[in-house]
């Protein structure tokens, strides 16, 4: 089994370290990002929608180490390939940045994006559509997962 060495956390992960729903599951995944140095790719567009959210939420991104951040910007190729997604309608033009989080992802060749938006991001029929998008366009497929299937199971 190939163990996780990169990960593209979305917004959502960070606010489900404090979500009750969410929770139980995500304060072990970070755990792991801790116990296995898991390196998280992080984007300026992340930083923007965490300015909005609860000090706590923008101090849990400040806690990863960071010797253990990788920052990825949304270049022209980015934009290119997320305005690709909506485009071919894998989904609307609302979700922009949803598909500009991926672009950035699948550009950085992260081994699996991270994210509890199961409308626009964690939601088979859209993997099969970005990932569609991503084999046409010359780039790997993304493996696009939430913390919960990311557990470890010893």
């Amino acid at each position: 089994m190939n163990m996780i060495k990169s990960a593209y956390l979305d917004t959502s992960v960070f606010g489900g370290y404090f979500d009750e729903e969410f929770s139980d599951n995500t304060i072990p995944f970070f755990e792991r990002i801790a116990d296995e140095r898991i390196q998280i790719f992080i984007s300026k567009l992340l930083i923007a929608e965490l300015a909005g959210a609860p000090n706590e939420v923008r101090e849990l991104l400040k806690s990863i180490p960071q010797n253990q951040r990788t920052f990825v910007e949304l270049t022209d190729e980015a934009r290119t390939l997320a305005n690709k997604y909506v485009e071919e309608n894998v989904v609307g033009k609302t979700s922009r940045a949803d598909c500009q989080h991926i672009a950035m992802a699948t550009i950085a060749k992260v081994d699996v994006l991270v994210s509890w938006n199961f409308k626009h991001i964690v939601n088979l029929d859209r993997i099969r559509g970005y990932n569609g998008i991503n084999l046409l366009m010359g780039y790997n497929t993304i493996e696009i997962r939430t913390p919960k299937e990311i557990e470890r199971y010893d």
